[in-house]
């Protein structure tokens, strides 16, 4: 189907593409199966992370199969933005797909918890551009105020991902293998169909006419960001194990700082053709919409990276059922997510729903820091319906105020860097909360140990043949644990294994104050700096 009959554009180009409502609904028909590529990988996994560690022995190292796809997601997003300015939206989508589909092979070969974070990062490289390439062509056909309703729609493809991503991802990490391969490498490899399905969707839609900026591509602008952002999101990683004022720690802060500083001076020289065009920042806007995704993606990705843990370590649920267990999240976000979509494109206004929205993650994250060893499923709930509905309200609107005074001539690199900041946000954030989390475990579980051996039946207990041969490897002769591997906690008797829920649930008490934190700064920051704006109908 072709669109070029009824594209009508201004003289500087800056006129959305005149489609129907149902030429806009066929070619998001397209690009959802590809969202849906991307928005599935990153809640398929989550669900299985603590088999696949397990499996390749790697729990305490398992942050880095999250923190190595965003890193390079991250690092692809805003040059994808500036990729498709140039060359059109539909042959750089059609790269993004090919090497995620490359990284999803790879992954499912990985024999070692580092081999799979690199593979990860290969599959990062082309998962930077699925969700934001999608977002930019949104941008291209509707108006501002119609943004809010279509995105709406994208959103309900996130919550259907969401679904569907926990409940796949259980389902193959229960099985010890799937047709002669472990269970778990099915998570990666069912995206190769996906991937082949949403090429043939894309090249079958996306064919209206493609308005080319003339920029040369800023090559030294991704060297000097890659110098930058690297160092210090490794450092987010491994400071708990280097020390966070070690040499190591201090030299990727310098390389970082060095690198970032380089960055800032490259775009200025590179005016309009620059990775992340200096100039969008001085839209006040923008400028505070690039920051408030950067600060929810800590949140969001923090979150929805620690959650899992506390109900399948804490609670013994099997990914399955922990990803059965999240439906609430995906319920609120969903009904939240298409109200506000209409609500948006009705009224043009917007910043009441996304001040909300900071809210409700907010207090979620409040919710989650009282949840303890004994709490009843339906506390942990009310958390997951309060995440639910902020993200709802909050994603699209942040979206949709990022874009609302960006000429359309750089929509590819205005929407790209919104994903870019949010990418990065949920980098640090995952880093810093597995970070957290497991740099206090182990301390918080010797604290427990040492009060529990003065009971004369916990001491019992552990002499018993089974619990025994459970805790082989994982006490330490000093007094301290080894948590590489949490296995041993579906084969203890539930005393013995109280000390260790207990201090899981001590860190991920920690995790989620922090994260409440970063999202009341976040809520703060929306109600007084966001301006009242009525987005066009135009």
């Amino acid at each position: 189907m072709t669109f070029s009959d009824t594209r009508r554009q201004g003289a500087a180009g800056d006129a959305p593409a005149r489609l129907s409502h149902r030429q806009i609904t066929t070619v998001m028909s397209g690009l959802a199966l590809s969202m849906f590529l991307g928005a599935l990988d990153q809640t398929v996994v989550s669900s299985a992370l603590r088999t696949i560690a397990d499996d390749l022995h790697g729990l305490a190292a398992q942050a880095w199969v999250t923190t190595a796809y965003l890193i390079t997601a991250t690092l692809a997003t805003p040059l994808y933005g500036k990729l498709s300015d140039i060359h059109g939206r539909r042959p750089v989508y059609l790269v993004a797909i090919a090497l995620f589909t490359v990284g999803s092979l790879l992954c499912g070969a990985a024999g070692s918890i580092h081999e799979l974070a690199a593979f990860r990062a290969v599959q990062g490289l082309g998962g930077g551009g699925l969700i934001s390439l999608a977002m930019t062509i949104v941008a291209d056909i509707t108006t501002p105020r119609e943004r809010g309703r279509y995105q709406g729609y994208f959103m309900a493809v996130f919550g259907g991902a969401s679904i569907v991503g926990p409940l796949v991802g259980g389902a193959f990490a229960d099985r010890a293998t799937l047709l002669g391969v472990d269970g778990w490498r099915w998570i990666f490899l069912i995206n190769v169909p996906l991937a082949a399905a949403a090429a043939v969707a894309l090249v079958r839609v996306l064919r209206f006419p493609h308005q080319r900026v003339r920029h040369r591509l800023d090559y030294l602008g991704v060297l000097t960001l890659a110098v930058g952002l690297v160092p210090l999101l490794t450092v987010a990683e491994q400071g708990r194990t280097w020390g966070w004022s070690s040499p190591q720690a201090l030299l990727a802060y310098a390389i970082g700082a060095v690198g970032l500083a380089a960055f800032v001076v490259v775009e200025r020289r590179m005016g309009e053709a620059a990775l992340l065009p200096i100039h969008l920042f001085h839209i006040r806007t923008f400028r505070i919409g690039v920051g408030l995704n950067f600060v929810a993606g800590i949140g969001m990705f923090g979150a929805m990276t620690t959650l899992p843990l506390y109900l399948q370590l804490i609670r013994g649920m099997s990914p399955m059922a922990a990803g059965m267990a999240t439906l609430p999240t995906v319920a609120a976000n969903l009904v939240v997510t298409l109200l506000v979509g209409r609500l948006v494109s009705r009224t043009g206004r917007f910043k009441i729903y996304l001040v909300s929205g900071f809210g409700s993650l907010a207090a979620a994250l409040l919710v989650f820091a009282t949840l303890g060893v004994d709490s009843p499923l339906w506390q942990a709930m009310l958390g997951m319906a309060l995440m639910g509905a902020g993200l709802g309200a909050s994603m699209q609107t942040l979206t949709a105020l990022s874009q609302s005074e960006i000429p359309r001539t750089e929509m590819g690199a205005a929407t790209a860097s919104v994903n870019f900041f949010r990418s990065n946000g949920g980098t640090v954030g995952t880093a810093a909360f597995l970070s957290l989390l497991f740099a206090t475990a182990a301390g918080h579980i010797t604290d427990r140990l040492t009060t529990a051996r003065h009971d004369p039946a916990f001491r019992h207990l552990l002499s018993q043949p089974d619990n025994a041969h459970a805790l082989v490897g994982v006490l330490r002769p000093g007094g301290g644990v080894n948590l590489e591997d949490s296995a041993f906690l579906r084969a203890l008797d539930p005393g013995a294994a109280l000390p260790f829920l207990e201090g899981y649930a001590a860190s991920l008490r920690l995790v989620f104050l922090t994260g409440a934190a970063v999202m009341l700064a976040a809520f703060l920051i929306a109600a007084w700096r966001v301006p009242k704006l009525t987005l066009s109908g135009e």
